[in-house]
């Protein structure tokens, strides 16, 4: 054989392979996301009065500490951005036309980017006394938060 007729050896490409990080992302994500699922069913559902404490009150009770708030706010953003993330492997998989694949990976990822401001500003801002009336059985609470 000549020298000619021996293929090069492959190249590698320069610079980050996406998709192994993508890889790596997902099986982290999971990981974390299992702990951070978990605790939020245990503390919610089996913690105190169980189930039947679930009510306007105890959200609101969570939301106004700091570390449920970046709970549920991490839960948020590494769930979303995981299912966009298999959505984006899953489209990439069965999207054969370049265009149709591109406009369905950008939707993906502008529906999972505004779920994730929408949720971190309901999450950040809640104020469970906006709106109430009198005529609310929150009204005496509200009102002991004001004094």
């Amino acid at each position: 054989m000549s020298a000619q007729t021996v293929a090069a050896p492959a190249r590698r490409r320069r610079g980050i392979n996406l998709e192994k990080w993508g890889w790596v992302f997902m099986r982290a994500s999971g990981v974390v996301l299992i702990v951070l699922i978990f605790g939020h069913l245990f503390v919610n559902l089996m913690v105190g009065e169980g189930i039947h404490a679930l009510d306007f009150a105890f959200i609101a009770g969570k939301f106004a500490t700091p570390f449920w708030q970046w709970w549920d706010v991490l839960m948020l953003w590494l769930a979303l951005i995981h299912g966009g993330n298999g959505m984006r492997t899953i489209i990439n998989d069965y999207v054969t036309h370049d265009k149709v694949r591109k406009a369905l990976v950008g939707a993906v990822a502008l529906a999972a980017g505004l779920l994730i401001v929408l949720g971190t500003l309901v999450v950040f801002t809640f104020d469970p006394c906006l709106g109430v009336t009198e005529s609310s059985s929150l009204w005496g609470s509200c009102q002991a938060l004001v004094k």
